[in-house]
């Protein structure tokens, strides 16, 4: 980033920043805009939401494809009646409120009127911004399939990377929540973590804790994958407060509970596409994140003819999903320049990244590569 810049970030911020950026602009290259979506959403938007606000939301479409997976109206209808529950139960209402004093009782009885929430907790190191995307999206379908409210933690930097989904209302749990204290002491030996209260028989029918702790990282154990299971679903719905962490896309589990495949079938015709409209109906970034985006996008791809993204990570070289790097080898090349090829690589190791890219720039003159 330029340092004429005129806003100041701090170093870890602009590293995330620069992160989300890189990222960003991979799925801009790589994945296609479901612009059916958009124009669906369009109106409920700009009826809610101030355009100026959140600039990506109107413009992403302008930078790739159609789409050519078409949302089903169920899924459209769906998060219609999802966004009217949120702005009934979210942060700052009545219901809320009540929801909130609830917290800490031991024992709860649920008139099955009231709001119930799942809280996606955020680490707040050793969780890489892709982690925590999937994660949220899977959050977000389990929402949508048991009428809950889905809160973000905001302790991570959430909301200097992305605008608020939710039209009229926010998706992050109040700093001032009595859970707020608490997220750190959450790991699969806390007394309240559905694993741990499984094993030692402390929850059932009529013994219904006020919160839930769900370990949902990809070592979890027996007793922590027992989340899948359609009988424990029947209690685990009583619970008003659910607290999930995770790093993984578990939404292909989700699919093994009889009663959610039913709604999951209608909502998402096609299984592949629960992430390609999920995630463009959650992620949009914010204004600055987005004007680093298309400041890059016009330096680096927008003249290309073809573009290309690729993400290097450590099995991408060890399982050889890629040719190896020749750094020594000159490459010449007698074919008459045709066309431009941008290539985005992006990876979490800059020597590995760095010398990519530099082999790839210095040997292919047809190549536009950049990190």
């Amino acid at each position: 980033m330029k340092r004429t810049m005129p806003f100041i970030i701090s170093g870890m911020m602009k590293l995330t920043i620069g992160i989300t950026t890189c990222l960003l602009l991979l799925c801009l290259v790589i994945l296609q805009e479901s612009s059916n979506i958009f124009n669906l959403h369009k109106s409920v938007f700009i009826a809610e939401l101030d355009e100026d606000s959140c600039l990506s939301r109107y413009q992403s479409y302008l930078y790739r494809k159609t789409s050519p997976y078409k949302p089903s109206q169920h899924l459209i209808s769906k998060l219609r009646r999802y966004e009217m529950l949120h702005k009934r139960c979210g942060p700052g209402t009545e219901a809320y409120k009540s929801a909130t004093e609830k917290l800490g009782h031991n024992h709860v009885s649920n008139s099955g009127d009231e709001c119930r929430y799942v809280l996606c907790v955020s680490p707040l190191s050793g969780l890489g911004l892709g982690n925590r995307m999937i994660s949220m999206v899977s959050v977000f379908l389990y929402a949508l399939l048991t009428e809950r409210i889905m809160l973000v933690d905001q302790r991570s930097d959430t909301s200097d990377l992305f605008c608020g989904p939710f039209p009229g209302t926010s998706w992050f749990l109040p700093l001032d929540s009595p859970l707020m204290d608490q997220l750190d002491s959450f790991n699969r030996e806390y007394s309240r973590c559905y694993g741990t209260m499984l094993k030692n028989h402390c929850i059932n029918s009529t013994t219904i804790p006020s919160q839930l702790y769900l370990y949902l990282f990809h070592d979890y154990g027996d007793h922590d994958q027992m989340f899948f299971c359609e009988d424990k679903q029947m209690i685990i719905g009583k619970v008003p407060w659910l607290l999930a962490k995770s790093n993984q896309y578990f939404v292909p589990s989700l699919w093994l509970i009889p009663s959610f495949q039913t709604k999951l079938i209608k909502l998402f015709p096609q299984k592949d596409t629960v992430f390609h409209h999920l995630s463009r109906y959650l992620f949009h970034p914010t204004n600055q994140v987005w004007g680093m985006v298309t400041r890059s996008y016009t330096a680096y791809l927008s003249r290309a003819d073809e573009r290309l993204g690729i993400q290097i990570v450590a099995c991408t070289q060890r399982e050889k999903l890629l040719p190896e790097v020749d750094t020594h080898e000159k490459v010449t090349t007698t074919e008459k320049p045709s066309k431009l090829k941008a290539v985005l690589f992006t990876s979490q190791v800059k020597k590995r990244i760095s010398r990519v890219t530099r082999s790839c720039t210095t040997k292919r003159p047809l190549l536009r590569c950049f990190s």
